[in-house]
């Protein structure tokens, strides 16, 4: 069994308004770091923190946290002085070694046979057969939204659900939506790729065009899914970090009799308009003690991606600007 989220909360004395800016980074920047590498979430105001996360992940992040506040008395910290730390620190080893190793799970999809690689990845898809709402945190290329619709695919396949329904919000990453042609559906459709391209390899380009056709696989923005209650299906939120808080519940609000909700995103990369608090980032608090929600939280060194990939996100990680 997966151990359920804890909390642990700590206050950082003496109280110092520089020397908490100096901790938290530029736009809280050096705690995204900490929470990359560890695999939890950060939260604060002023010097009392909440750390969220397995028991293990919150008792080594406090300790890094306290420990990242005492340098700041002495020299101001930097995003490739924090990297350093955690490289120095040790807490990776700490971590492999109080994860227990999980049964192998394998999902079968038309095209062949998918196993989750590392305890995270198997975490996930034992917390996707067996809750009802699932939350999938952490960097690109750690596997959280190709595994969702690998396990989508299998549940399609079995007839445990009627269709899958694909969705996420119409944010820009520095484009505008509004200078793109078509409608709101045709402008976010190039967007879904990440999502269409794994249904390609698992169903195939024809398979997947008839299922559109007869809409039982269905991709529209989050915009759309308001005033809809969705049965018997098996649904995906991407990019969820761009959602609002109220966004958020809407979307959680639509799950009907018969349906498993998966939702995904990177609380490092929020796109939303600076003020503006990721829907991501707030359930994660309202929900964490909520039975039939799991979280699994992905670190750096999930990354399953070409080796170069899992290089370039530790070198970004070692020298952000």
């Amino acid at each position: 069994m997966n151990e359920p989220l804890q909390t642990l909360d700590f206050v950082l004395e003496p109280a110092d308004n520089q020397r908490l800016a100096n901790l938290c980074g530029q736009l809280d920047e050096h705690l995204r770091q900490v929470e990359r590498r560890l695999g939890v979430e950060i939260n604060n105001r002023g010097n009392t923190f909440r750390v969220i996360g397995s028991s293990d992940a919150i008792w080594l992040t406090s300790k890094v946290v306290q420990e990242l506040y005492q340098e700041t008395a002495e020299k101001p910290l930097t995003p490739a002085g924090v990297h350093l730390f955690l490289q120095q620190s040790g807490v990776d080893s700490l971590l492999e070694q109080s994860t227990s190793e999980l049964p192998e799970i394998v999902i079968q999809t038309p095209r062949g046979l998918i196993r989750g690689r590392g305890v995270n990845q198997q975490q996930y898809l034992q917390q996707i057969q067996r809750e009802d709402a699932i939350f999938g945190i952490g960097p690109a290329g750690t596997g959280k939204t190709y595994l969702a619709v690998a396990c989508a695919v299998q549940a399609l396949e079995q007839d445990k659900v009627r269709r899958i329904v694909l969705t996420r919000p119409a944010v820009e990453a520095g484009e505008r939506l509004g200078f793109l042609p078509g409608d709101l559906a045709q402008k976010i459709d190039p967007y879904l790729r990440p999502l269409y391209d794994a249904l390609y390899e698992m169903l195939g380009f024809e398979r997947v065009a008839k299922l559109i056709e007869r809409n039982v696989i269905e991709v529209a923005p989050l915009a759309y899914m308001r005033g809809r209650t969705l049965n018997e299906s098996f649904i995906i939120l991407d990019e969820a970090q761009n959602t609002t808080p109220e966004q958020m519940k809407m979307f959680l609000t639509r799950v009907g009799f018969g349906s498993r909700t998966v939702i995904t995103g990177d609380v490092t990369q929020i796109d939303l308009p600076q003020g503006n608090r990721s829907g991501l980032r707030h359930v994660v608090e309202v929900l964490k003690d909520i039975k039939g929600v799991g979280f699994t939280f992905f670190q750096a060194k999930d990354v399953v991606r070409h080796q170069l990939v899992q290089r370039i996100v530790t070198a970004y990680e070692r020298f952000e600007e």
